[in-house]
């Protein structure tokens, strides 16, 4: 009768034991999922800073007495760039404010037509296009499997052992700017 209960006691501590360490697995492999989602917006986050300088050099060509919004544009780029990746929630919001510059920057290239019609300028902004597009896929997949971790971070059983493994909950990549939550404004006035 004692070896009974001794293996039904040991029993029960290995499937416990078991189940913990598949929860907790669950738990690591989500967060690497997490960390590649972001390791990968992060190259197309690096390779628009490498083409804002190249358009900022084109406007800067045409729109001399805008200076003041493509310093704008560079200091945006500039600290996005130097935010560590460490810290992901920094780098997300500078990531949203070098957005909203570089809408900024189109809308003064609005106004000299010469620059629109530039080929170096086309190009350029053809390629911030399909890396914005990328970046946009990119936020998300993050985002995904950011919910996807928080949810099992969040969710019992598993927030027990998230609470005693020391996982928390990553951010989402959102839109701070109350100026990037507005519509965007279409006019055909000539």
């Amino acid at each position: 009768m004692v070896l009974i209960v001794l293996l039904v006691i040991i029993a029960i501590l290995v499937i416990c034991a078991i189940w913990f360490i598949s929860v907790r697995n669950g738990l690591v492999g989500a967060r690497n999922q997490v960390e590649e989602a972001y390791s990968t917006m992060d190259v197309y986050l690096k390779k628009r800073y490498d083409l804002i300088p190249n358009l900022v050099e084109t406007v800067k060509g045409y729109a001399h007495h805008e200076s003041d919004t493509l310093e704008k544009v560079i200091a945006a780029r500039n600290t996005a760039m130097s935010t560590s990746s460490d810290d992901m929630e920094a780098k997300l919001k500078n990531e949203s404010q070098l957005s909203g510059t570089l809408k900024t920057l189109f809308a003064v290239a609005e106004a000299y037509p010469d620059l629109k019609a530039n080929q170096n300028f086309i190009d350029l902004q053809e390629q911030l296009k399909s890396i914005e597009e990328d970046i946009a896929n990119a936020r998300k997949y993050y985002n995904g499997t950011v919910r996807a971790y928080n949810n099992k971070v969040e969710m019992f059983p598993g927030s027990v052992i998230a609470g005693m493994s020391g996982f928390t909950r990553k951010p989402y990549f959102e839109v701070d700017s109350a100026e990037e939550r507005q519509n965007v404004k279409v006019s055909f006035d000539n």
